[in-house]
């Protein structure tokens, strides 16, 4: 019965679509990461950086560029582009651009480092593509101050000189020694060790249960999933009495009320602004606990955020739709113990 219920409702959307005349684009997101280490790598240390300008360039078969856009990261250190129509974005690189040591920037982290990243395609359904780029990175002019040393260089030892060995003199053999008689030496008399006894045994108490790692590889569960006692372990960063204006910020807040609480969300249906809450909760849920789920939390967070702005109808299905596709792979939940 729920299997058709979702079936009734993807074609309710696609039957949406089709009336309201929707035309085709393709959307391009990522994150820029400020790396306080300047070690070329994203690590622990480093953070989402607001004010990057982050340029996409597309080449074609000659290697000339025939199309370019620029766009400046938000507040949570993400960036959205839009290309209208259909584009060919198979041939495209996003990189940050040279923003330069840039004066009263609220971020440190301004300069341009890392390779460009090639555009990955994440979605396509009716002409709307979704184009997702690996975490770009800028550093700032100095090294954050608590960042690890790197190694010291290898001292190579000094060359060593051969040493000849000394001549050897053959001296004349010596007159053979007469032999003294050896007298036995008096026997101490053997003593018994003592007997060996064992330490005492301490039988320590059992250390308690682990908490489930986030899995490496990709995992996304259902909202019907989170919502079952058995799997309560799972739940992190945030819990089911979190509110949403908590776990999404003001506009949802806004939008949904300051009382609602993620347990509540997952239970929503029946009307778009509902379904949109209750898979991007559950793809907020997967994105913490799994390092492999197509979409960050950052992302999330993101395009939530702006189905809701733009007040549009056509916006808020579209992104359900995205959030229940990423929502409806393999989950790799067991049993808590």
């Amino acid at each position: 019965m729920d299997s058709n219920h979702t079936i009734l409702f993807v074609a309710f959307l696609i039957l949406c679509l089709t009336v309201n005349g929707v035309t085709g684009y393709a959307t391009v997101t990522g994150t820029v990461f400020c790396d306080q280490c300047k070690d070329g790598e994203k690590s622990l240390f480093d953070f989402p950086v607001s004010g990057i300008k982050v340029s996409v360039t597309c080449l074609d078969e000659n290697g000339q560029v025939y199309m370019s856009r620029e766009e400046t990261t938000n507040w949570l250190g993400g960036y959205v582009m839009r290309f209208d129509g259909t584009p060919d974005l198979s041939n495209c690189y996003a990189q940050v651009s040279d923003n330069g040591a840039q004066q009263g920037s609220s971020s440190s982290c301004s300069i341009a480092s890392g390779p460009a990243q090639k555009l990955k395609l994440l979605f396509s359904f009716f002409g709307i593509e979704t184009f997702v780029v690996d975490a770009l990175l800028a550093q700032p002019v100095q090294p954050m101050s608590s960042c690890p040393k790197p190694p010291p260089a290898p001292v190579m030892p000094p060359p060593q000189v051969p040493v000849m060995p000394p001549p050897q003199v053959k001296l004349p053999p010596l007159p053979p020694i007469a032999q003294v008689p050896v007298l036995p030496s008096p026997k101490a008399p053997a003593m018994s060790p003592p007997p060996a006894t064992s330490p005492p045994q301490f039988k320590l108490p059992p250390l308690p249960p682990i908490p489930p790692v986030p899995f490496v590889e990709p995992s996304a569960c259902c909202h019907k999933l989170w919502i079952r006692p058995e799997y309560r372990c799972y739940w992190k960063v945030i819990g089911p009495d979190t509110k949403v204006a908590v776990a999404f910020g003001l506009v949802a807040g806004r939008r949904y009320g300051t009382d609602m609480t993620v347990g509540e969300a997952l239970k929503g249906r029946g009307e778009a602004y509902k379904t949109l809450l209750r898979e991007a909760t559950t793809a907020l849920l997967n994105s913490y606990n799994s390092l492999g789920f197509p979409y960050n939390s950052v992302a999330v967070i993101t395009y939530t955020n702006m189905a809701l702005l733009g007040n549009s109808q056509h916006d808020v299905l579209m992104t359900a739709i995205r959030f229940i596709k990423a929502n409806s792979g393999t989950c790799k939940f067991t049993d808590c113990k």
